[in-house]
């Protein structure tokens, strides 16, 4: 029996009631006649209905074997389709990319055909997706790449990092990431032109565009970003020889589907996945710079989001707004306020809620009729069933009437 569109049943252990029958929590901090957030723009050849982003969120629901987006999967993109544009959950551009058990890829027929049922879920309610492309590099354990050792920049470890992994003996866990070796020339070839073929296949999928990750200690990440990167030859070194990577792979699906499908994530200050660079405020100026050369859709920065994340000055945003003039979006853990100050300074276009969508699928709706925000269950996040996934209510269906409009 096909388990295409099956959820595994070894992910119920990990799984707790959701949080779709806790009480709601005000979170709405702002409102206005005028609010920037539900202004149309034009995002490359598109014009969205609004400036609110739903960022790529790993929930690991894909079915096994194969690593395929389901059913549950399109009701859970389809129920948030309001967002002026989605950003898939990151999927791994070939089986060396994945770094996290139940984890979508995009390299099989059986894949793109399952993201087929997402993006016309998708369209079907008028909205616009874009897939993440991903490849995590020396962030995985050699369980979840068929018993490879993981590659990156450089054979340095990722310290004090660990993943998710299935080891088919019903016992799923988090374990250390494997030591990785450093690609060769043929291997940083080979996974330029995944990244082309998986852009290519993003396309036959319905996805309007794609999303390079190229942020939070993953592959390419491990190329910008100087500690990460001890390289001597022509993708190492200078700065120049460290964007090398990202230059080439953003040229290859540039090509294969046109600069203006194309977004990139980056992730200027952030330390996960034990990847850092010494001077960051110079390395993301010359890479906004870069991809402003190569006229791409919008740049995605998610700014660290932990309690005492170190915060993106102004004087940093508006030297990238400087460098880069094409669409600029924020994430990260942005309440109405923040988001707002963004966008009538100028620094961000769209502003991405990341953990806000997970518990409010019709959050424009909520946003605009000023109503009260429902919080996640952090419990059903990553693996299980409809619980903590798509069983989360529009505030609608929450009230039982019709009439949101009077609902606040």
């Amino acid at each position: 029996m096909s388990t295409r569109n099956q959820t595994p049943t070894n992910r119920e252990s990990l799984t707790k009631p959701s949080a779709s029958a806790q009480p709601i929590k005000d979170t709405a901090q702002f409102t206005s006649p005028t609010n920037p957030l539900l202004e149309e723009i034009t995002l490359g050849p598109y014009q969205l209905t609004n400036r609110i982003v739903m960022p790529p969120m790993t929930r690991s629901r894909a079915s096994q074997p194969g690593d395929i987006a389901n059913t549950m999967m399109a009701t859970y993109y389809g129920q948030r389709s309001s967002a002026g544009l989605i950003v898939s959950e990151g999927t791994q551009i070939s089986p060396m990319g994945k770094g996290y058990a139940w984890t979508p890829g995009i390299y099989t027929k059986a894949q793109i055909e399952g993201w087929r049922l997402v993006t016309n879920a998708v369209h079907a309610n008028h909205g616009v997706i874009f897939a993440q492309l991903w490849h995590v590099g020396r962030v995985t354990h050699s369980d979840n790449i068929g018993g490879q050792s993981p590659i990156s920049a450089s054979a340095l470890a990722a310290n004090k990092v660990q993943v998710f992994v299935d080891d088919g003996q019903n016992q799923p866990g988090f374990v250390d990431v494997s030591f990785p070796r450093a690609m060769t020339i043929n291997d940083i070839a080979k996974v330029v032109a995944e990244f082309k073929q998986a852009a290519l296949n993003a396309i036959d999928a319905g996805f309007d565009g794609i999303e390079l990750h190229a942020a939070n200690g993953y592959l390419i990440n491990q190329f910008i970003d100087s500690e990460a990167n001890h390289r001597t030859d022509q993708y190492g070194g200078s700065l120049k020889n460290r964007l090398r990577f990202l230059d080439e792979v953003v040229s290859a699906v540039a090509d294969a589907i046109g600069a203006k499908r194309v977004g990139v994530r980056l992730a200027p200050l952030t330390t996960l996945n034990g990847t850092v660079d010494a001077t960051p405020e110079q390395t993301y100026t010359a890479v906004a710079t870069m991809l402003n050369q190569h006229k791409v859709a919008y740049i995605h920065i998610a700014e660290a989001d932990w309690d005492d994340a170190p915060p993106m000055s102004n004087a940093f945003k508006q030297t990238l707004r400087d460098a880069y003039h094409g669409v600029m979006i924020y994430a990260g853990k942005y309440n109405l306020k923040r988001a707002l100050d963004a966008l009538n300074n100028g620094f961000a276009d769209m502003i991405a809620f990341g953990r806000p969508f997970i518990a409010n699928p019709d959050l424009p709706l909520r946003i605009e009729q000023n109503q009260p925000w429902a919080t996640h269950d952090p419990q059903t996040l990553f693996g299980g069933n409809e619980q903590g996934f798509t069983d989360y209510p529009a505030y609608e269906q929450l009230q039982g009437r019709s009439d949101v409009n009077s609902a606040q």
